[in-house]
């Protein structure tokens, strides 16, 4: 076990405030593997009061300038590569195969991206007889997720930093190490003290400070729904900007015609990956009556191959939220036709992959989110019906919709009330906007949209 020290302030590892720790657990077999200092309400002060003293000088530094650091930063990432699929791979138990291909490559496309777009992006234009300025909105305050621990701290420092502003990032207590390693890189890309900022503590503490530091400008979150409902009041209060990405429950629509067997099992592949902790997840599979019995069948089978595939969920408190909402499930009336409620192994915080048949809209599992590698396989009428289901939750994050016509999926996604949707299988974009509808949150991530949320504007009229 290894005792990490220090918050990464103003370009250096300084001591914590405070004596208090934070234990980083295996969750495959439940040893500790380290221990991390336990941000303070001080030691959140101390890093916004580095970020507002550099944020003059980075907010006047040339958008090309921006550009390379972040350019140098991708740069490191990629050459850290294998060195942070091990760390997530131990600290959030995904399988190392997953951890190499998504929480450690998908960072880099995101960080190379707003490398491009700090170059490239008009933050000065011409309308009429105004010169519109696009000017950073100051310093950021950013609450970062454990499911995918890497991507959610890039996805909101790195357009932070094209935008000019600072940053403050508390990651979540989870997942802690794949944090003090992004530190390190941004320090080795040469990025000014200052800039970037990391303090590792709990939520009702730091991650508290932080949204309610009276010199933070905006808080970026992603989490729980009931969370950032918090956060959204307390910014409020201040009349804070925030951008928040929230829960989801989507809907993954198979209409008559389509590729029955591949959507069912990309379907299932997508609830399975990284053992359901994925916010945008299909965890509702809409299929038409006249084919709900092979699918159903189809996804069972496509379940059961991923007895030994998957990893452990993060830790004990959330192996038993979703053993929890298995149960319901099944005391609700839902038929179980993979999986279940019990621990299929001894040790390890895992969940057997679990697909529910009979599920009606209004059950607990159909409505709620799980976050865990379950599939609720729904029956409609028609594609009213579909729709009707398909909308019929308070979260509106992504989903995905099949159809033999393109044309047709593409008229039943455009009536779909969600930030995202996949059409026949489309593949991730990470210039295209992330963000929902609803209770899925307020605001956009990755892309020019993601940019945009870090700027606000100022006109000058002549």
């Amino acid at each position: 076990m290894k005792a990490y020290d220090g918050m990464y302030i103003d370009g250096a590892w300084r001591p914590a405030a405070g004596p208090d720790v934070i234990e980083v657990v295996d969750p495959a077999d439940g040893q500790v593997i380290a221990t991390v200092p336990a941000g303070t309400v001080e030691d959140v002060d101390a890093a916004v009061r580095a970020a507002r003293a550099a944020l003059p000088a980075w907010a006047a530094t040339a958008p090309a300038e921006r550009a390379a650091r972040l350019a140098a930063l991708r740069d490191v990432l990629v050459a850290r590569q294998e060195e942070i699929a091990r760390t997530v791979t131990a600290e959030l138990g995904a399988p190392l195969k997953l951890s190499q291909t998504v929480h450690a490559a998908v960072p880099v496309a995101v960080a190379g991206s707003y490398a491009e777009l700090a170059a490239t992006y008009p933050f000065e234009e011409r309308t009429g007889n105004s010169t519109v300025l696009h000017e950073p909105v100051g310093v950021v305050g950013a609450i970062t997720p454990w499911n995918y621990p890497l991507h959610q701290i890039v996805a909101k420092a790195a357009p932070a930093l094209a935008a000019g502003c600072t940053i403050v990032v508390k990651p979540a207590e989870d997942t802690p190490l794949v944090a003090r390693l992004f530190a390190e890189a941004v320090h080795e890309a040469g990025v000014p003290a200052g800039v970037f900022n990391l303090v590792t503590g709990l939520g009702p503490v730091a991650g508290q400070a932080l949204a309610e530091h009276p010199d933070v400008d905006l808080v970026s979150f992603t989490g729980s729904t009931a969370v950032g409902r918090r956060i959204g009041a307390v910014a409020a209060a201040a009349v804070k900007k925030v951008a928040l990405e929230l829960g989801g429950k989507s809907a993954n629509v198979i209409l008559p015609g389509a590729d029955l067997a591949r959507a069912v099992n990309v379907g299932v592949a997508n609830v399975m990956s990284n053992s359901g902790q994925t916010c945008s997840a299909w965890t509702r599979m809409l299929v038409h009556r006249d084919q709900y019995d092979e699918a159903v069948e189809l996804a069972a089978a496509a379940a059961a191959k991923y007895g030994d595939r998957i990893g452990p969920l993060v830790n004990a408190k959330q192996q038993e939220r979703v053993r929890g909402y298995i149960e319901k499930g099944v005391a609700e009336g839902a038929r179980l036709v993979a999986g279940g409620p019990d621990a299929p192994r001894e040790r390890g915080c895992f969940v057997s992959p679990t697909v529910f048949a009979d599920v009606t809209p209004d059950m607990t599992i159909a409505q709620e989110e799980i976050f865990g590698p379950v599939l609720s396989v729904l029956r409609y009428e028609d594609e009213e019906d579909a729709l009707r289901i398909a909308n019929g939750t308070v979260y509106g994050l992504a989903g995905a919709v099949w159809a033999a016509d393109e044309a047709q999926a593409t008229a039943f996604a455009r009536r779909m009330e969600t930030g995202q949707v996949d059409i026949n299988g489309g593949r991730f974009n990470p210039l295209a906007p992330f963000g929902g509808y609803k209770q899925s949150g307020v605001g956009r991530e990755l892309g020019v949209h993601g940019l945009t949320e870090y700027l606000q504007t100022k006109s000058l009229q002549f």
